[in-house]
């Protein structure tokens, strides 16, 4: 299992060539590093640190949006990278995508384990390497959550890269992997900080390990110890819903009040193409299932409520809808969007975008947002389904649910009250595919609940109700992704999982 888990050296000497910018992401120039010279001083730790940080750029669309397209959320224009194959149930050891997360889950792997392993030799201030250490163990968890939500079962690796002893290590159980993770957050919570400030923006908190680990605990049942996590981020007081919930992406409300822990970005460096017209529009295309998900005004359904029209479909709708979605019919970019902007379905993804509705300025090729990857409206609904699942729909899962509904520019009516455990359920699960949108959680939640088979089977429309793509899940199958074809090749140890190949 010979993986491509970077020699940290290069690695940092790679991240030694980014240009001057008074950022954490950046380093000093330097000449070329030798295995001798390196790993002594507190600029080699920082430039080592953010080797295992540039190992999450992937994480900017191919391993986020990229998974909505794999549900009835959204579907992608083209076959790039697998999306299609794997929506439609096509699958192979072979397909891109699913080799990719593998590569790159390990790649982040390695770059951490070579960090910790080297930080006993930095000459540096104790607080300061250890809270270093916590940050690259946050990031080891986070990729190896990645690959125990697809794959299960995986080798766990925690110590430096070693073709002589880990090439053809035997999987691990999926749970011997979940207790490394969990182990890696808490060390991790235990030493970093709640916050910071000015250059140092945008590195891992303790909020940040704390709702990693809610989320690891949701992915895996565990509703008490999930819900606390949860709870103890909500304590920290250090995060509160954004009042804007079209623009809390944006470049201009980067580290806004919601935000726990993101991808930093610049240009040219480090940006990302949402903005360009093709992508923006067209590339994941939001389907009409997930539009039809979006309640009315009234807290009703469109099959339930007087104020739905099928003639102004979007229309006395939850606002959410139309800040992050764009329809035919409706202004943006100063221009009334007609079927041929978004030719696909006839919805392009408005969330992540610099543009507004009324002002035409000229597309762009880059823009410089931040990449959300954890937001404290995540929290607050981890909260209110574990909550529910161990404890029933009391008065904290009502409280958590109506934040959401009651953020300014939404102000959606409040959760019914009296709901069974059993309702409420329904309710969250609704609020979290609608909150969370694009953000690629959806895939890993119909997988954890179990309901990929039904919702992720039959064929999918476009605005006028037409059938535009097929959807596919073997239940027997496809609730686990198959080990990529060339690692099985290159180690034998590698049991392949259930029903694949």
């Amino acid at each position: 299992m010979r993986h491509k888990i970077y020699n940290m050296i290069c690695v940092a000497a790679a991240c030694m060539c980014l240009a001057a910018c008074d950022s954490w992401l950046d380093v000093d120039p330097s000449d070329q590093y030798s295995t001798d010279t390196f790993w002594k001083t507190k600029e080699h730790a920082h430039a080592g640190l953010m080797g295992c940080y540039n190992a999450l750029m992937p994480w900017r669309s191919l391993h986020t949006m990229e998974f909505d397209m794999l549900t009835a959320n959204a579907m992608p224009y083209n076959e790039a990278n697998g999306t299609q194959a794997i929506g439609k149930g096509e699958h192979l050891s072979t397909t891109a995508l699913i080799g990719s997360l593998w590569k790159n889950c390990y790649t982040g792997i390695g770059r951490a384990n070579t960090f910790i392993a080297n930080m006993p030799t930095v000459e540096m201030e104790e607080k300061a390497k250890n809270e270093m250490i916590g940050e690259a163990k946050f990031l080891r968890a986070f990729f190896y959550l990645n690959m125990v939500d697809k794959f299960g079962g995986a080798p766990l690796i925690t110590e430096a890269p070693n073709a002589d002893t880990q090439a053809e290590l035997p999987r691990n159980s999926k749970e011997e992997v979940v207790d490394q993770i969990l182990k890696d957050l808490d060390e991790a919570a235990a030493v970093l900080p709640k916050s910071y400030s000015g250059s140092d923006l945008g590195r891992v908190t303790k909020g940040a390990a704390l709702a990693l680990k809610a989320r690891v605990l949701l992915y895996n049942s565990r509703w008490v110890e999930a819900a606390k996590a949860a709870k103890e981020v909500m304590d920290l007081g250090e995060y509160k819903l954004f009042d804007d919930y079209r623009h809390f992406f944006s470049e201009a409300n980067k580290h806004n009040c919601e935000v726990i822990f993101n991808i930093e970005t610049r240009i040219p460096e480090f940006s990302t193409n949402y903005d360009q017209d093709i992508w923006r529009l067209n590339r994941p295309a939001p389907l009409k299932e997930l539009v039809d998900t979006y309640l009315c005004i009234d807290g009703k359904t469109i099959e339930e409520s007087p104020l739905y029209n099928p003639a102004q479909p979007y229309e006395n709708r939850d606002p959410r809808l139309l800040k992050s979605i764009v329809c035919i019919g409706y202004p943006y970019l100063g221009m009334t969007i007609t079927k041929e902007n978004v030719a696909t379905t006839g919805f392009g993804v408005k969330k992540y975008t610099s543009y507004e509705d009324d002002v035409t300025i000229p597309l762009v090729e880059r823009s410089a947002f931040n990449f959300i990857l954890i937001r404290y409206a995540e929290v607050l609904l981890t909260y209110a389904e574990a909550q529910n699942e161990a404890n029933g729909p009391d008065q904290s899962v009502y409280d958590a649910i109506n934040q959401l509904r009651k953020r300014p520019d939404i102000n959606m009516p409040e959760v019914p009250k009296g709901l069974t455990k059993d309702q409420m359920r329904e309710v969250i699960r609704r609020e979290r595919r609608i909150e969370l949108a694009f953000e690629g959680l959806y895939y890993s939640d119909i997988l954890r609940w179990k309901t990929a088979e039904k919702e992720n089977n039959g064929m999918m429309h476009n605005y006028e109700g037409i059938e535009v793509v097929k959807r596919s899940f073997n239940p027997k199958r496809d609730y686990l992704w198959p080990i990529p074809y060339n690692q099985t090749v290159l180690n034998p140890n590698l049991e392949q999982n259930p029903n694949w190949d």
